[in-house]
Order: C-alpha cells, then structure tokens, then sequence
C-alpha cells in the first residue's frame, strides 16, 4: 500500500526528467535530486548543515502621493506634477470590485511585461462621503503581492483629480 504523499518511482523519474530542463537563477546552484525512500530499518538521513538563508524583503507598503526609496527626486517630481505622461490607461468606471481587480491585475502585468513605464488607473471619485470602492480598494489591491513588486511609485495627476492615479511601474531588469 502507497503512503499518503509517497512518491512512485514513476513520479521520480519524471520529476528527474524535468528539474532536467530547468536552470537555475544566477548566483543560484541546482537542488539535489529527490532521495529515493527509505526502507524499513534504515537510519535516517543526517541532515546537510545549514546554510545561510537568503532573505527577500518585501517591498515597502505604497501609498498614493508619496515618494518612495529607490526613485530620485527629479523623477518623483516630473512624475507626481503630471509631467511625465502615461502610455496607457484604464477606465475602472462601472465595474464591480471584483473585475475591475481582474482588470487592474491583467493591465498591470500586460504593461509591466511591455515595459511601459507610467500608466493610469481611473477609478471616479465615488458617491460616497471617502470615495467609491474602486477608489478606497486601489491602494489595497496595489499593496498585494502579486502586484507590489511591479509599482514603483503612485500619484494622483493633479491635486484636484482624486478619481485618478497615475503609477511608475518598476523597470524590467534582464
């Protein structure tokens, strides 16, 4: 009888024959292969010596209109005074919180990936007494991981237009 999360030598061999084509990151050195099971009565394997881990921070929380490490001032400047225009822009008018998260996300990474630079994100001002929903979750929703890692900075184009932010996306680095 199979153990629960037991793998077959199957599952081995194609595990092998994948991790084949993968190459590791600079810097980076390949695993070693998945031990085989031990038996019954074995001693268990003594453990490798632990090596230092490698920590990655997660980027600082953005917030629309202030400026954030790593850009200078110059730039922060020409962006948050509207200077530097977007290559593109989504309209989130009319959509419920929902797809216009789904929106937002496929946008992000449409322009991230096309190394588009500045983009703009209209969310409307919203009925209410702080803003619509779209314009309260926007901060949120950039702040999540798959998305952080992509914006840079976030501004609002004018001082009077709170319905709209504008973002610095991250360059891609090769």
């Amino acid at each position: 009888m199979r153990r629960r999360g037991a793998l077959t030598e199957t599952d081995r061999q194609e595990w092998a024959a994948f991790t084949r084509l993968i190459v590791p990151l600079d810097g980076r050195e390949m695993p070693p292969p998945l031990a085989a099971p031990r038996g019954v009565g074995e001693a268990p394997p003594q453990p490798a010596p632990a090596a230092r881990p490698i920590l990655h921070r997660p980027p600082p929380t953005l917030a629309v209109g202030e400026h954030p490490g790593g850009l200078d001032n110059a730039s922060w400047n020409r962006f948050r005074s509207g200077k530097l225009p977007p290559a593109r822009t989504l309209d989130l008018h009319g959509r419920t919180a929902q797809r216009a998260f789904h929106a937002l996300q496929a946008f992000l990474h449409a322009a991230h990936a096309d190394q588009v630079r500045c983009v703009e994100v209209i969310t409307g001002r919203g009925s209410g007494e702080n803003g619509g929903v779209l314009r309260r979750e926007l901060p949120l929703w950039l702040n999540l991981p798959q998305l952080r890692p992509l914006v840079l900075a976030a501004s609002h184009p004018h001082a009077a237009n709170s319905g709209s932010v504008r973002l610095l996306l991250r360059r891609v680095r090769a």
